[in-house]
């Protein structure tokens, strides 16, 4: 099992900036990407952005040039750095983990809300 914490939420005024982590336990060697997604209110859940075991990442149009995924292995944690910040932004994000050769599973955290006031 993998179990995933995610931090860093809040409230923040159209351009700026916030930082969300995740922190991933258990048996993270499972995971071989691990990234972000959004829901809004009354809308689909969407990704935002992902990052493979190999570094390689990927972003939704929405979000390219603002905001950049990293990951420290050393410390299990996945960061999602979000700058130039929309209202449109505002949403629970979600960190999911993906399993694709182990256990064939994904795996959510509980999600943190982010709010961008205009």
């Amino acid at each position: 099992q993998v179990q995933l914490v995610e931090s860093g939420g809040g409230l923040v005024q159209a351009g700026g900036s916030l930082t969300l982590s995740c922190a991933a336990s258990g048996s993270t060697w499972m995971i071989d990407r691990i990234g972000w997604h959004r829901q809004a209110p009354g809308m689909q859940r969407e990704l935002v952005a992902t990052i493979t075991s190999d570094v390689s990442t990927d972003y939704a149009d929405s979000v390219k040039g603002r905001f950049t995924i990293s990951r420290d292995n050393a410390k299990n944690t996945v960061y999602l750095q979000m700058n130039s910040m929309k209202p449109e932004d505002t949403a629970v994000y979600y960190c999911k983990g993906d399993s694709t050769r182990y256990s064939l599973r994904a795996y959510w955290g509980q999600g943190t809300q982010v709010t961008v006031s205009s």
